[in-house]
């Protein structure tokens, strides 16, 4: 995706490093504060310290929240990159919607996701326990609904509807609308495009709660133009900001620049005291702290950003501003509230003791802090590296990581146990299935989807006869090397091996993966599996093992791709009439001698690539149409100018004999294909159904 904003280089230290600096940075710091205190400058130092402690916690309460925001802002972004989002694909998308639910379950402190589009189009999926009970309570909405899914697709002109959908994105109940919602006329929509640097829109009301509340928007880069947005109620601040207190009755808060409280650890008590108007939000006066408003307003004037104050019973406190960097022109600060003496009490009254001890610990424990440290950081290093090689599906067997910390020789166990299992399950779940879930992290889930696919079935003729008095686990071995030569060419043409079925194999092109040229591929694979089972049947003969002679059926259609079973135990395959017609076919290269039939959508869709030739027209079971069958017999580039005669030849035989039946030109011609190809298993089937019919005829007569 292109766009203006780029990614920030994260700044990060070795943990062995940080083990060392926190530990000796922490310690010093604590030691050499203690030293310069004083009886005569203990009251200003220790106002100093305060004040510059009190500001690391308002920063770091400040990146806290920020890095919350970006959390979302990252999660917008990775939603606006899905081509879904882009095209606006968002009637009937269950995959999106899985996507959407994912992303909120993951970022607690967001009620919401939405897209609006310029031609009035929209998508919400709001969960519905993170806004005010009465919210639930006004949706009149069964108990089981988790997410409410509301989705105005302009492009289908299908009605607006509104769904509501169980933890498990079943859906509980439906109703029609919101048919007058236009996200165009909504603050986040026009804000975006008037500044597309800014993130924050509000606050606000929201259109479907009535709360206020902030919406994290941002124009869409690609595709249709539109904003996607996700949208954060003000209570889901108060769990953020309560984490954040300082001391047993230290405050943190949030307030903007027209003074109104917009974050509080007790929002909701906060807003209950201004019933008068339920839309507005409590002015900093409604913390009872009357000398903080003239410490902000001096704040505001270009004054300090720590600054102290008493309350009305004389009581000192120390506050601290600090701006959120993702507020943009919301102009969102944080301030950070807290009773000196809770601070620094302790400090005052053992400070030489404090002292004593704090340099004694650092001289004591220092070599073991180097220690510890080394000890701990070299197998994380080498997790780390296993960690990354698995996420690049690079499984391989590799050493076990062991340490003598129990913690990590327990994760390195744990990682050579991840390794064996990814491995494991990569030879029973199709490769492709298993790096998408190592690349994207997701998980697999019952469900499918409609799509185009080339399907093969093959099948060893004479099996049962060949191998059934042989020792079984002779067959097994023979066998299983029949099935890794067919599923190496399958693979290496981009096919996916869905299932073996006795001694039969199934396969599908174009998916998981999207393969635009897989008829081709498919048509090549079967190519390359006949070349490789002729080399594999030379090894069986030298080895006195009967040859395994492969039968082919090959199909092109829709089918509903994706995985089937339950809960714990599911298959990645496709169902449908043409997996149905692709096996019928397969089966039917027994009446005629062939090795390899197609369907006409096959000959259709590549019949300028590889040559065909005609073998019959058949009604399958469940099917109302006749259906053109044809056999593969090469690349057309690779083909023999006499194998080309031949098949070409033999199409005029057979458009003869669609045309004229048992016609005696017919016959003569039929006979005259023979008398040069006496061998044709084909052209002998067509012959002995005339000789069939002639002597119906005659017992009939």
């Amino acid at each position: 995706m292109t766009g203006e904003k780029t990614s920030k280089r994260v700044f990060r230290i070795g943990f062995q490093t940080s083990i060392i600096t926190v530990f000796v940075g922490v310690v010093l710091l604590v030691g050499l504060t203690l030293v310069y205190l004083s009886f005569e400058r203990v009251t200003a130092i220790t106002r100093t310290a305060a004040s510059g402690f009190i500001e690391k916690v308002a920063q770091l309460g400040a990146d806290h929240i920020d890095e919350q925001f970006k959390n979302v802002r990252d999660n917008l972004d990775i939603l606006s990159g899905l081509p879904p989002i882009q095209e606006a694909d968002i009637a009937d998308n269950t995959r999106l919607y899985s996507l959407m639910a994912a992303m909120l379950r993951n970022n607690p402190q967001l009620f919401n996701l939405y897209v609006g589009y310029e031609d009035g189009s929209f998508i919400e999926m709001d969960v519905i326990d993170r806004a005010q009970p009465s919210f639930r309570k006004g949706l009149n909405v069964d108990e089981d609904a988790a997410f409410r899914l509301v989705v105005i697709s302009r492009t289908t002109g299908a009605a607006p509807v509104t769904q509501y959908l169980s933890e498990n994105l079943i859906q509980v109940a439906e109703v029609a609308g919101p048919a007058s919602y236009d996200p165009r006329q909504r603050p986040w929509y026009v804000e975006a495009f008037k500044n597309d640097k800014t993130l924050l829109t509000g606050p606000y009301v929201f259109y479907a709660t009535g709360e206020p509340g902030y919406t994290l928007r941002t124009p869409l880069r690609e595709g249709r133009r539109g904003v996607i947005a996700g949208d954060l109620l003000l209570n889901r601040f108060e769990d953020m900001l309560a984490e954040q207190k300082l001391g047993q009755s230290g405050l943190a808060f949030l307030f903007n620049d027209a003074g109104r409280i917009v974050g509080h650890p007790e929002m909701n008590r906060l807003m209950a005291e201004i019933p008068e108007r339920q839309d507005d939000l409590p002015q900093i006066g409604a913390l009872r702290l009357p000398a903080l408003v003239p410490v902000i307003r001096s704040w505001r004037d270009g004054g300090a950003a720590q600054q102290f104050f008493a309350d009305a019973s004389g009581r000192t406190y120390v506050a601290a501003v600090h701006r959120l960097e993702t507020a943009g022109s919301a102009n969102i600060r944080m301030a950070m509230v807290a009773p000196l003496d809770e601070f620094y009490a302790q400090i005052i009254d053992e400070r030489r003791t404090l002292f004593a001890l704090a340099l004694a610990f650092v001289g004591a424990t220092l070599p073991f802090a180097f220690w510890l440290g080394s000890l701990m950081a070299r197998p994380l290093r080498k997790l780390a590296d296993e960690t990354d090689a698995i996420q690049r599906f690079e499984i391989t067997e590799r050493p076990r990581v062991h340490s003598v910390i129990a913690e990590i020789e327990e994760l390195g166990r744990s990682v050579f146990t991840m390794r064996s299992v990814v491995r494991s399950f990569a030879s029973f779940i199709p490769r492709q299935i298993v790096r998408q879930l190592i690349e994207t992290g997701s998980s697999l889930s019952l469900g499918g989807s409609r799509r185009e696919v080339t399907v093969l079935f093959t099948d060893v003729a004479d099996f049962t006869a060949k191998t059934e008095r042989a020792d079984p686990s002779q067959v097994m071995i023979h066998t299983s090397r029949y099935f890794a030569v067919l599923s190496d060419e399958i693979m290496r043409h981009q096919g996916t091996v869905d299932k073996y079925i006795g001694d039969a194999v199934m396969a599908f092109w174009n998916a998981p993966a999207d393969d635009p040229d897989h008829t081709v591929n498919a048509c090549r694979a079967i190519l390359a599996c006949l070349a490789a089972n002729e080399a594999l049947n030379q090894e069986f003969w030298r080895e006195g093992w009967p040859p395994y002679d492969t039968r082919f059926g090959l199909h092109v259609g829709d089918a509903v791709v994706g995985n089937i079973g339950s809960s714990d135990r599911m298959n990645y395959t496709a169902l449908g009439a043409t997996i149905n017609l692709a096996s019928r076919l397969e089966g039917l290269n027994k009446n005629y001698g062939t090795r390899v039939l197609v369907s006409a959508a096959i000959r259709a869709s590549v019949g300028d690539r590889f040559l065909f030739r005609s073998v019959d027209s058949i009604t399958p079971k469940g099917f109302a149409d006749a259906i053109e069958v044809s056999e593969l017999r090469g690349e057309l580039a690779h083909a023999d100018e006499a194998e080309v005669a031949m098949c070409r030849r033999w199409d005029e035989v057979f458009a003869a004999i669609a045309q004229d039946g048992a016609a005696e030109t017919t016959r003569v011609r039929l006979s005259a294909f023979l008398h040069d190809y006496p061998e044709d298993s084909v052209a002998l089937f067509h012959a002995q159904r005339f000789r069939s019919a002639a002597r119906n005829a005659g017992a009939a007569a």
